[in-house]
Formats: structure tokens, C-alpha cells, sequence
């Protein structure tokens, strides 16, 4: 099988190293010719992934080439659209949209998103706890594919599936998909709770309350609530809250640390999907009229000036309430 991976960030450079050592013909595009041709010389990205190799076959490539088996989008998600608008495909190929984010004028999601430029194209969501520092040194990994074309779940379960990479599948691609790009947020604010030591209490409640925003919205959204005591929701929000791996996690320590938002992402080599997803989570949480004080706090804080400590002190003198409500 022919798989081109579209995005050659870290996540994009482990996937690809994944899919040519299972054996299958790989490429990988990525949109600076300077840090392309670098790949492809030194086969390892050091600031991304460091130690870790990129096999020789994987071919490293500026430009896509124009037949592929299987696309795999791992591009951050504000560049989606574009990447998708000047790069097409045959709409016969399939599409596995491994990005985390939620568009932000559209509000759509990253499959929405791949379906509306390849109309009738096959389109699969790939989720879960999958730290690409991880995959990329063959860890034992769970992930989750979800499609409504069952076939092609099992296609891919089957050509991705490996003894170090277990391959599950879920016919909800709206909750696996809301789980990947929620859950960043809720890491967000579990990075500001460790660098101001609130301890092991705090991130625990943090990841319970954070995990029933997301399921209110998902279920708002039209998705199973089942889905977010998966892979796609628990298991990637765990994973995300409490690793130093985590991009969104790393923000929120900086933001304890006294650091404005400019700063944090002026030093950044790769995308936090976490900051512009606040933004877009909030207003699909307005949209829907589904509460989310944990997100409207990471929201005001990255965006309208509300001081961290101050934002923890909101959230914990709410009214007090049941713990679930119908």
C-alpha cells in the first residue's frame, strides 16, 4: 500500500516512520523546502523528535506526489483548509484526517472539513492517546479510527495495526474527533495547575470536570457520551494532562510561570491546537447552549485578560451543585 502523510511535524514524521516499517510505500510532504530538504538529508528532526530515525525509503518531498492508496493528514488545523485546497486527490483515494483542532471562522471539524473539499471522498478520524515522541520509539500505542464506511475501518485497522500499535475502531466519528480537539484545552489549564503546584487533587478534579464539559458538548454535537470513556476522549485527555510530551500541557506551565500568551508562541516550534481551540470550543459551547466553565475559563485567560490564579479561584466557588445532572 501507497500512503502519503500530508504534514511533517513531529506527529506527521512518526506516522510516517510507522507506515514505511510496517512496510508499506511512504510519503512524506511538508511545506518549508529548507526543513524538507534537512529531512531528507539527516533522516531525524532534532527539535521535534530527537533520536529518533527516519527510515531511508521514506521519501521526503516538497511537492505530493500524484497517486496514493491512503492520504494521512497530520497538518495542524488552522492549516487544513489551505493544504487541502492546493493539494488534491483523487476523490477515490481515502482520507484519515489525524489532525486535533476545530476550524475557527467555520467551526467545523477536520473531517467536515477534508469531506467538503473532496466531496463523496472517503474520510476516517484517527484519535486517541498517541504521544508522537512515543510512536515514534515503538511504545505500545492504542488509537482509534472512526468512519461510517466499515470496510474502510478495517482496511486501515489492518494496514496500521501493529504488536506495538493497537488499532481500535468506532463508527462516532463526532465524539472521537471532539474528544481529540477538547481535550487540549482542558491540558491547558492542567499545565497551570502543576506549575502552581495545586497537586494530584486538583488535576484529578480538573480531568473529571474537564471530561464532562467534553461530553456535554460532543453529546450536544450529536455524539455518543459512551465515546468519551474512550481512547478518543479519556484516554487522549489522561495522556494530555499529565506529560511533559504534551504542547498544551507545556503552555499552561509557562502560563503559571508569569508568561503572556505572544511569548509562549513566539518560542514555539510546533502548534498548540489548545490555544485557538479554547477559542472555538466557546463558541460552539454558545452555539449550543451547553456549559463549559473549565473552557470559558482557559478562554478568558488566553484571550480577555483574566489572571490564572483568578480564573482556578472562579472555578472553585461556583454554586455548589450535584455532580450529575440530567
Amino acid at each position: 500500500m501507497k500512503i502519503q502523510v500530508m504534514g511533517a511535524g513531529g506527529w506527521g514524521i512518526a506516522l510516517a516512520r510507522h507506515a514505511c516499517r510496517l512496510g508499506h510505500e511512504t510519503v512524506l510532504w511538508g511545506r518549508n523546502p529548507e526543513k524538507m530538504q534537512r529531512l531528507a538529508r539527516e533522516r531525524q528532526s532534532p527539535e521535534l523528535l530527537p533520536g529518533i530515525l527516519l527510515p531511508p525509503e521514506v521519501r521526503v518531498v516538497t511537492e505530493p506526489e500524484k497517486t496514493a492508496d491512503l492520504v494521512l493528514y497530520a497538518v495542524p488545523s488552522k492549516g487544513m483548509k489551505d493544504t487541502l485546497e492546493q493539494y488534491p486527490f483523487p476523490l477515490s483515494v481515502p482520507r484519515i484526517s489525524a489532525a486535533k483542532g476545530i476550524e475557527q471562522d467555520s467551526l467545523l471539524r477536520m473531517s467536515e472539513r477534508i469531506a467538503l473539499s473532496a466531496p463523496g471522498a472517503p474520510v476516517v478520524v484517527l484519535s486517541g492517546p498517541s504521544h508522537a515522541e512515543e510512536v515514534g520509539r515503538d511504545l505500545p500505542t492504542c488509537i482509534v479510527v472512526a468512519g461510517t464506511d466499515v470496510a474502510l475501518l478495517q482496511q486501515v485497522q489492518q494496514s496500521l495495526g501493529a504488536p506495538h500499535f493497537r488499532v481500535y475502531t468506532s463508527p462516532d466519528v463526532i465524539g472521537v474527533e471532539l474528544g481529540g480537539a477538547l481535550k487540549n484545552i482542558i491540558a491547558l489549564a492542567a499545565g497551570a495547575c502543576e506549575g502552581f503546584g495545586l497537586g494530584d487533587n486538583a488535576r484529578a478534579a480538573l480531568i473529571t470536570r474537564g471530561l464532562a464539559e467534553m461530553r456535554r458538548l460532543g453529546v450536544a454535537c450529536g455524539a455518543e457520551a459512551s465515546t468519551f470513556a474512550g481512547l478518543g476522549g479519556l484516554g487522549d485527555l489522561v495522556v494530555t494532562c499529565a506529560s511533559h510530551h504534551s504542547r498544551n500541557y507545556r503552555v499552561g506551565l509557562q502560563i503559571a510561570a508569569g508568561r503572556t500568551l505572544e511569548q509562549i508562541q513566539a518560542d514555539s516550534v510546533q502548534v498548540a491546537e489548545g490555544i485557538e481551540t479554547a477559542r472555538s470550543a466557546w463558541r460552539l459551547a454558545r452555539r449550543h447552549a451547553v456549559e463549559m466553565p473549565v473552557v470559558k475559563a482557559v478562554h478568558d485567560t488566553l484571550f480577555e485578560g483574566l489572571d490564572a490564579r483568578s480564573a482556578i479561584t472562579g472555578l472553585m466557588t461556583r454554586l455548589m451543585k450535584a455532580e450529575w445532572e440530567s
